[in-house]
C-alpha cells in the first residue's frame, strides 16, 4: 500500500483506542496483541520498523545463559518457555541452534556442562536437543577453526536463532492484516494528556510528523503505550510537570552492545561457540549467521542515548582480542566486513537511579503507569517480545484504560510468511535467500526484476517487494533491514546502494537518501 493511502486512512479515523509509540520488537508485539483483542490501533515509528536496538541484536532466541549464571531463574524459565513460542510462529525466521562451548581447563568441561544440563531441565518439554560432554577430537570435528592448543574438551547444547529485522518486519506486517495501522518515518512530536473534563473518550491528544514527506495529523487517543526503548525518558518526560503528571526519573539506564562481522571461514560449519567467561567476566558468541560469522558482544555504559551508536575502539579491541585467542586464526580490525552497535534499554536498579555497571541491571521488563495515564514498558529482551506485550495489554486493562475484550492469542496466531507446518526451513546459518520471505516467495518472484540481480542474493524484483508491502522507503530501509547487506558487508552495500535508489524512487515517488545512506555505511567499515 503506498504511503500516502496509510496517512490518508489515518487522519480518517483521528479517535483510535490505542496508540503505541516505538516500532521495536516491544511495540510491534504490543500492537499485534492489542489488534488480536478486537482494539483499534495506530503504532508510529519515527525511524523504521526494528531500526534500533531491535535489529542490532546477537540473533538469539535463548533463555540467557549468563542469566542462569547469575541466578535469575523465572526470567530464565519464561525466556526458555517463549523461546519455542517465536519458533512455532516463525519458523522460516528462527530455528533451533546448536551451540559448542569448548574447554581449555580441566574443570570447565564439568563445571559449565552441570550449568548447561539445569538449562536443559528449566526448558523440560521445551528443549531443543540435549547437552552433550565432548572430547577434544569431538570439538575439533564440530568447531572446524577453533584453537587446538590446550583444548581440552567441550560441551553441546542447543538454543535458538532468529533474522531479528526480518521478525520485526513479519510482526508489524501481521498487526496490519489483523486491522492495525503501522506506519514508519512517522515521528511523534508532541503528547497531550486530556483534562478529566474534556476528555470525550480520549486520554491523549498525539501530533504526528511525516518525517519523509512533511505534513501530518493529530490523534485522539484511549490510551498511549510507550514503547520506545532507551528513549522512553524522553517521551515520558514530555507529558510531565504541573500538577496534572509529575515530572519523572529516570528509568533506564542504558548499555551498549558491539557485535562485529567476519569471514565465515574464521569458524566453519553450522555450530555456534560460546565462551562463558572472558577476561573481564563477559560471555562472547561466534555465531554462524547467514553466511557470515557474528562475533559479540559488549556491555558498556553509556549515558547518552544516539541513534545509531558507534562502536568504541576498546570494545571492538576486546571482541577481536577475545575471538582470537579461541579461534585457530587471529581476528585483525582489517577482517572486519561490518561493525555495529546498539543500546539495551537496561532497568536501573533502582527507578531513577541510572549509570554503574550494567553488569548489574536488571534484564526483565518493567511496566509503570503514569499519573497522567501513559503506560511505559522498557527492559526485557527479544525472546520474550510477546510475553511482554501480553503483560502490557494486561497492565491497560487492569487500569481501567481499555477494556477487556475477547480476542485471538499472539501465542498461536503465525506470522506473515510462515511456511505450514512441518514444512523443512532452511538455515539462517546460509546464505540470505528466498528462506527468507516463507511461503510469499512466489508473490516476491511476481514482481518486475526477478531475474535481475543487485549483489548478495537481491534482486530488483525483492527491491520492487519491500516497497510495495513491507513498508521500504529508503535505501537503509532496503540495504540495513529488508535484506541484511549493510549488517554483513558494509561495502557491498554501498556499492549496490545507486541501483536500489533507482528502484525505490521508481516504486515510491519519494527521495530514497541516498546520500545519507552512502555516509552511514562509512561507520560500518573498519578503520
Amino acid at each position: 500500500m503506498r504511503r500516502e493511502h496509510l496517512w490518508s486512512r489515518l487522519t480518517a479515523s483521528p479517535l483510535v483506542d490505542l496508540v503505541v509509540v516505538g516500532g521495536g520488537a516491544t511495540g510491534l508485539g504490543v500492537a499485534l496483541d492489542a489488534t488480536l483483542r478486537g482494539h483499534t490501533v495506530v503504532l508510529l515509528e519515527s525511524n523504521d520498523f526494528g531500526s534500533g536496538t531491535s535489529s542490532r541484536s546477537t540473533k538469539l532466541l535463548h533463555g540467557g545463559v549468563r542469566y542462569l549464571a547469575q541466578g535469575q531463574l523465572p526470567l530464565v524459565r519464561e525466556a526458555l518457555r517463549e523461546r519455542t513460542t517465536v519458533l512455532h510462529l516463525a519458523p522460516h525466521l528462527a530455528q533451533p541452534l546448536p551451540f559448542v562451548m569448548p574447554s581449555y581447563r580441566w574443570w570447565q568441561t564439568p563445571f559449565y556442562g552441570l550449568g548447561l544440563k539445569a538449562y536443559d531441565w528449566l526448558a523440560g518439554h521445551a528443549r531443543l536437543g540435549p547437552t552433550r560432554w565432548l572430547s577434544p577430537y569431538q570439538t575439533r570435528h564440530l568447531l572446524p577453526g577453533v584453537a587446538p592448543t590446550g583444548l581440552q574438551g567441550g560441551v553441546l547444547y542447543w538454543d535458538g536463532q532468529f533474522e531479528d529485522a526480518r521478525l520485526a518486519l513479519a510482526l508489524a506486517r501481521t498487526a496490519a492484516q489483523a486491522g492495525a495501522e503501522m506506519l514508519n518515518h512517522a515521528e511523534v512530536t508532541a503528547l497531550e494528556p486530556i483534562e478529566p473534563a474534556a476528555r470525550k473518550g480520549a486520554r491523549f491528544r498525539v501530533q504526528v510528523q511525516d518525517r519523509l514527506q512533511g505534513g501530518g495529523c493529530q490523534l485522539h487517543a484511549r490510551a498511549v503505550v510507550n514503547a520506545t526503548g532507551v528513549w522512553v525518558d524522553g517521551l515520558r518526560r514530555s507529558t510531565g510537570g504541573g500538577a496534572f503528571s509529575p515530572p519523572h526519573a529516570p528509568l533506564v539506564s542504558p548499555s551498549q552492545g558491539v557485535h562485529v562481522v567476519v569471514d565465515r571461514d574464521f569458524l566453519p560449519g553450522d555450530h555456534a561457540l560460546l565462551v562463558p567467561r572472558t577476561a573481564d567476566g563477559r560471555v562472547l558468541f561466534a555465531v554462524p549467521w547467514l553466511g557470515a560469522l557474528l562475533l559479540g558482544t559488549t556491555d558498556t555504559p553509556r549515558a547518552d542515548v544516539p541513534s545509531d551508536p558507534e562502536p568504541f575502539d576498546a570494545e571492538l579491541d576486546f571482541i577481536l582480542t577475545e575471538a582470537s585467542r579461541v579461534l585457530q586464526r587471529p581476528v585483525r580490525r582489517p577482517d572486519i566486513r561490518s561493525q555495529w552497535g546498539g543500546l539495551r534499554p537496561l532497568v536501573a536498579a533502582q527507578p531513577g537511579q541510572g549509570g554503574g555497571s550494567s553488569h548489574s541491571l536488571s534484564r526483565e521488563h518493567t511496566i509503570v503507569v503514569d499519573p497522567s495515564g501513559l503506560v511505559t514498558v522498557t527492559g526485557g529482551k527479544w525472546t520474550t517480545y510477546r510475553a511482554m506485550a501480553e503483560d502490557v495489554m494486561d497492565t491497560c486493562v487492569a487500569n481501567g484504560l481499555l477494556p477487556a475484550r475477547p480476542g485471538g492469542s499472539t501465542a498461536s496466531h503465525r506470522l506473515v510468511g510462515a511456511p505450514e507446518p512441518g514444512t523443512q526451513a532452511v538455515s539462517l546459518t546460509q546464505p540470505p535467500g528466498p528462506h527468507l520471505y516463507g511461503k510469499e516467495w512466489p508473490q516476491v518472484q511476481a514482481c518486475p526484476g526477478a531475474d535481475v540481480e543487485l549483489g548478495m542474493g537481491l534482486t530488483e524484483a525483492m527491491v520492487r517487494f519491500a516497497a510495495r508491502h513491507e513498508y521500504a522507503c529508503t535505501v537503509e530501509d532496503v540495504l540495513a533491514r529488508r535484506w541484511r547487506v549493510l549488517f554483513l558487508d558494509a561495502a557491498l552495500a554501498r556499492q549496490m546502494a545507486p541501483r536500489v535508489a533507482a528502484i525505490l524512487q521508481d516504486e515510491t515517488g519519494l527521495d530514497p537518501y541516498l546520500w545519507s545512506f552512502l555516509q552511514l555505511t562509512t561507520r560500518y567499515q573498519s578503520h
